[in-house]
């Protein structure tokens, strides 16, 4: 594989810019951008929160799982996963054997503003979203930190967390499409 074909998934807690971040690294990648979240709802014909009313968590959790598997183009294209998406056992895996996976991480006074200002959080539609946050984020942030490289996004411009996500990308595409089945 050629290191300049490698996906890239960005993971991270909610409101850390994955959305963000993620276009305009694709635009400067010249990577096809793809929102996890936004591909599900695309697909089902449902919004998040009503997947989650419908269906349940386990439920949307499967969907993740198979967006993973087979909602994607293997080559070029930028991720940018939901929060939980790396959470249930063996998903952080199956993202590091399919690409780069780069954790944008914020301080939860930065998520709790960002996440403030959003209304299409199912984990976040309960009486106290500033206990739920704080709970997620402890549960979740074992595993961001085993996800690979992690870019903080407080009080940083958006080119600056751009430019240090494509260098990122570039030095470990390389390392990954030297371990990749075929590589010489």
């Amino acid at each position: 594989m050629n290191a300049a074909d490698v996906n890239l998934y960005l993971v991270g807690f909610m409101g850390t810019g994955k959305s963000t971040v993620g276009r305009a690294v694709a635009q400067r990648l010249g990577f096809q951008p793809m929102d996890s979240d936004h591909e599900i709802e695309r697909l089902a014909g449902l919004t998040i929160p009503e997947l989650f009313a419908r269906d349940g968590e386990a439920a949307f959790r499967a969907r993740e799982r198979e967006f993973v598997l087979q909602g994607h183009p293997p080559t070029r294209t930028l991720v940018a996963c939901g929060g939980g998406l790396i959470v249930p056992e063996g998903m952080l895996e199956l993202l590091q054997a399919r690409g780069v996976v780069i954790c944008l991480h914020a301080s939860l006074e930065t998520i709790l503003d960002r996440t403030s200002r959003h209304r299409n959080r199912p984990l976040l539609a309960v009486e106290n979203p500033e206990e739920r946050i704080r709970t997620l984020y402890a549960q979740r942030e074992p595993v961001y930190r085993r996800a690979g490289t992690v870019i903080l996004t407080d009080h940083r411009p958006l080119h600056d967390i751009v430019s240090h996500v494509v260098r990122t990308w570039r030095r470990e595409a390389g390392d990954f499409a030297r371990r990749a089945p075929g590589a010489t």
